[in-house]
């Protein structure tokens, strides 16, 4: 019996009953919904909105929160699978899912009050509610303690003044979790559109992730209730607290890039024939494709091994970076590869490779750069800080 070339290590057979159904829902919507339209939306520009009512009708946002907040109750296996599934289709629609789910549901569950919780969760679970995540600054990028937003207390208010760069979502959003400096440290504020002083700017001109909606945030003398803040944390460990949940997700998304690459590829090596025989009959597309299998069986065990952890509370940020470094280097080398293997039929998104290895440029990038996580395991190796 052969074995599936996207699975030569039989991971499917190490997931539970419901991770396995978690999947399988997720790929169906992928390929009926997500495929047929994505590389339109890639090539015009245009995040495919029309989608939101059914990933929030499947339980995919704040999958793994409470039901009592409109969450699903799921574990973090499953949580990674649908990440996985989504990027299949298109890193911009799992970046869409894990904004609203990691970075913005995420901190009001974890630091925000139990009446922020019941008004925001369950609407944002529906998908009625959208939601950005404040952090990166335009001067600051892989810095970002050194924002300069800043919130000033004045009585039952707070002024925030200041910008964010390269957010996801940003243009359609109807809250921003936006991080800022006060006198007591970092802390975090729930902004909502319409706020007098608060503005949003759509970035054009990208070249990856065009089927996402990214903007700049603009913040001048805007007065956010107290009642906005999230009291449960103040300190980098908020943010970066968000960050690491994301990128758990973020670890496995480039396996879902991936194997639609080498799917791709592998169909169309059979069918595409040179010197009177099919591509994938030559040794130098046999070993490509080979490499290719390897490092996504690689990439596959260690996100379920990542999941493992986190679901035994055991996860340390290192194995985050780790497995966020390993498999967005593993998915966006395959992409190419998959892009040359193609030939020139591979710069057009009539096929996904070009499309994929575009969008990776950005998810190699953003939450940590792939040289920010390779410091983070060298200082924990050697105990010395590089950064």
């Amino acid at each position: 019996m052969r074995l599936d070339p996207c699975d030569l290590f039989d991971v499917r057979s190490l997931l539970s009953d419901e991770e396995r159904a978690v999947q399988d829902s997720v790929a169906r919507f992928v390929d009926q919904r997500v495929l047929p339209v994505i590389g339109d939306c890639f090539d015009q520009a245009r995040f495919p909105a029309e989608l939101v009512p059914e990933i929030a009708a499947l339980g995919l946002l704040g999958a793994t929160l409470p039901p009592a907040y409109g969450g699903g109750g799921m574990d973090a296996v499953a949580y990674g699978l649908i990440c996985q599934e989504l990027e299949r289709g298109d890193s911009g629609l799992r970046s869409f899912v894990s904004v609203q789910s990691s970075l913005c549901m995420h901190p009001i569950f974890a630091y925000g009050s139990e009446a922020q919780r019941l008004r925001w969760l369950p609407a944002m679970a529906r998908g009625e509610r959208i939601g950005c995540f404040g952090l990166t600054e335009a001067h600051g990028g892989s810095d970002p303690s050194s924002m300069k937003t800043r919130a000033v207390r004045e009585g039952d208010q707070w002024r925030l003044d200041g910008s964010k760069m390269w957010i996801t979502n940003a243009p359609i959003a109807d809250l921003a979790i936006v991080w800022a400096q006060t006198e007591d440290g970092v802390q975090g504020f729930i902004l909502e559109r319409g706020m007098a002083g608060f503005s949003v700017q759509e970035i054009g001109r990208k070249m990856s992730l065009r089927a996402s909606s990214t903007g700049a945030l603009f913040f001048d003398q805007v007065q956010v209730p107290e009642a906005n803040r999230l009291a449960g944390v103040v300190g980098m460990k908020g943010p970066l607290g968000c960050l690491n949940q994301a990128r758990f997700g973020i670890s496995w998304g480039p396996i879902g890039a991936a194997i639609a690459c080498l799917r791709e590829v592998l169909a169309y090596a059979g069918q595409r024939e040179l010197f009177g025989r099919p591509l994938a009959a030559t040794q130098s597309a046999q070993i490509k494709l080979a490499d290719m299998a390897r490092r996504i069986t690689g990439a596959q065990l260690l996100a379920l091994q990542l999941g493992r952890l986190k679901e035994a509370g055991r996860l340390q940020p290192q194995q985050v970076s780790l497995a966020k470094w390993n498999n967005c280097r593993m998915a966006i080398d395959i992409a190419r590869e998959c892009r040359d293997l193609l030939g020139a039929a591979g710069i057009t998104t009539e096929h996904a490779a070009i499309r994929h290895a575009l969008n990776l440029e950005s998810v190699i990038t953003y939450e940590g750069t792939e040289t920010v996580h390779q410091l983070v395991i060298g200082r924990e190796l050697t105990g010395l800080t590089a950064f």
